[in-house]
C-alpha cells in the first residue's frame, strides 16, 4: 500500500476498487456520454423545428376576438366542436399505415396548363367561371367579382420549406398576375389551406378576407390589416356589392401546432351572386347540415366539393369521392368540380383515386361533373368537354375501400 492510500485508510476515506468496479465504470460513462450527445442533439433538433415554423404556427387568438369565439354556439368548453363527433379507428390506422398506395405521388410531370393574368382581363361570357389552380385553391368569378378559395403557393404544406408534403407542380398562375380580386376565403387553417407565404404576400393588396372564427389572429400576426380581415361564424353573410358570401357549416378540425387543436373553427363558403350561385365545401366529412346547407341556399350552379385524402380509419374527416358526389345531390348543385386532390400527398390511398372513383360515381349516380387540368377553367353554363389527363395505374374502388362516415342519416 502506498503512502497515499495507508493515510485514505486512517482517514477512513480509502475503498479498494474491486474487479466489477474497474470493469463497469467505463462503460456506464460511454453510455452516459452517448445518451447526454443523443439528448443535446435532440433538443437543438427540436428547438431548430420550433425557431424555424414559428411564424407558420400563427397567433393564438386573445381579447374580443376571443370573446366572439367564446360566445358561438359551436364553441364548448376549450374549443370548437362538430354537432358529430369526428370517430377515429384508432387500431386501423395503426395497422394500416404501412399499407399506403405504391402511386400516391406521380412519377410523371403533370399536364398542367399555365396560366396567365391575361385569362382574367374580360369577364366570362357565362357570368361564372372557375379556374382550379390546384388542391383547393380556385379563382371564382362570379357575376362581376372575383374570388379566391384557400390560396396555397407555398412550396409545402407544412410550417417549413424543407419538411412536409411537397407540391407536384409550381402553381399555374404566378402570385405575382393575379387579377384584382374582391375577396380571400378561408375554410380552416390547417397547412394546405392557409399558406404562411402566399398570406403574407397577398397581406400587401387591398382584398378582403373571410375567414372563420379565431382565424384572424393568424392573418393580422402575418401581415394583412385588421379592417380587411371579415371573421365569421356558421351562417353569418357578408355582402360584397350585390352578392352575399355565406359562412357554411362545416365537419372537420382546426390547428397548427398540435396543442392548439380545434381553437379556431372551420366552414364552407356559398357565393350568393344575383345571376349565379357557387357552393366551396372546405374539408368536411359528409354531415346532415349539407341537406340544410342545399335546402337554405341553393340550387348551386357548381358545387367545389373535396374528393381526396381520405381513409376508412378516420371517415368523418374527409368527405371521400362517392359521399362528395352524394353531398353534390344533397346540395342541390348542377356541375360538380371535385378538389383537394391532385397537389400533395396527404392520405395512403393512390393520387389518381379520388378521381377514378368521383368519375364512377357521378356516372352511377347521372351526375354533370368536371375535372379540369391543374390551371384549367370551366364555366358551368356552357358546354363543357373533358379528356382524362391523369396516368392508368392501380387504384382501389368504393368496394374495396369504403368511407362511410359515421352519425349520418342517409
Amino acid at each position: 500500500m502506498s503512502t497515499g492510500e495507508h493515510a485514505a485508510v486512517v482517514t477512513g476515506t480509502y475503498q479498494p476498487a474491486t474487479g466489477a468496479h474497474r470493469r463497469v465504470r467505463p462503460w456506464v460513462r460511454v453510455l452516459v456520454r452517448w445518451l447526454a450527445r443523443a439528448a443535446l442533439v435532440v433538443l437543438l433538433g427540436g428547438v431548430l423545428l420550433v425557431a424555424t415554423a414559428w411564424r407558420a404556427f400563427g397567433k393564438r387568438p386573445t381579447g374580443e376576438r376571443r370573446a366572439r369565439m367564446e360566445a358561438s354556439a359551436q364553441w364548448e368548453g376549450r374549443g370548437f366542436e362538430n354537432p358529430q363527433p369526428l370517430w377515429n379507428d384508432v387500431w386501423g390506422m395503426v395497422s394500416g399505415a404501412t399499407e399506403g398506395s405504391k402511386y400516391a405521388s406521380p412519377t410523371e410531370a403533370l399536364p398542367v396548363e399555365e396560366v396567365s393574368g391575361a385569362r382574367f382581363a374580360s369577364a366570362p361570357a357565362s357570368g361564372l367561371r372557375v379556374t382550379w389552380l390546384g388542391h383547393s385553391t380556385q379563382l371564382i368569378e362570379i357575376d362581376g367579382l372575383r374570388i379566391l378559395t384557400d390560396p396555397v403557393w407555398g412550396p409545402r404544406a407544412s410550417p417549413w420549406t424543407y419538411l412536409g408534403p411537397e407540391r407536384w407542380y409550381d402553381p399555374p398562375l404566378p402570385l405575382d398576375e393575379l387579377p384584382e380580386l374582391d375577396a380571400v376565403v378561408i375554410s380552416h387553417d390547417h397547412y394546405d389551406h392557409l399558406d404562411t407565404p402566399t398570406i403574407t404576400a397577398l397581406a400587401a393588396t387591398d382584398t378582403k378576407f373571410l375567414v372563420p372564427l379565431g382565424v384572424g389572429a393568424h392573418l393580422e400576426y402575418w401581415g394583412v390589416a385588421p379592417d380587411r380581415i371579415v371573421e365569421m361564424d356558421w351562417w353569418d353573410r357578408h355582402r360584397i356589392g350585390e352578392a352575399e358570401i355565406v359562412c357554411t357549416p362545416a365537419r372537420h378540425a382546426s390547428g397548427r401546432m398540435g396543442i392548439d387543436q380545434d381553437r379556431t373553427l372551420w366552414a364552407g363558403w356559398a357565393v350568393l351572386g344575383p345571376e349565379h350561385r357557387a357552393f366551396f365545401s372546405g374539408d368536411t366529412g359528409l354531415f346532415d347540415g349539407l341537406r340544410e346547407i342545399g335546402s337554405r341556399l341553393g340550387p348551386f350552379d357548381v358545387t367545389m366539393v373535396e374528393v381526396g385524402a381520405y381513409d376508412r380509419s378516420w371517415p368523418d374527416w374527409h368527405i371521400g369521392p362517392e359521399q362528395a358526389v352524394l353531398a353534390h345531390q344533397w346540395l342541390r348543385g348542377d356541375v360538380f368540380l371535385p378538389v383537394h386532390w391532385g397537389l400533395f400527398d396527404l392520405a395512403l390511398h393512390g393520387w389518381t383515386e379520388p378521381a377514378e372513383r368521383t368519375v364512377a360515381a357521378a356516372e352511377k349516380a347521372g351526375v354533370r361533373y368536371a375535372i379540369p387540368k391543374p390551371g384549367q377553367s370551366i364555366e358551368p353554363g356552357e358546354a363543357m368537354e373533358f379528356e382524362k389527363w391523369w396516368p392508368e395505374v392501380p387504384w382501389l374502388t368504393a368496394e374495396e375501400h369504403p368511407i362511410v362516415s359515421t352519425a349520418v342519416t342517409r
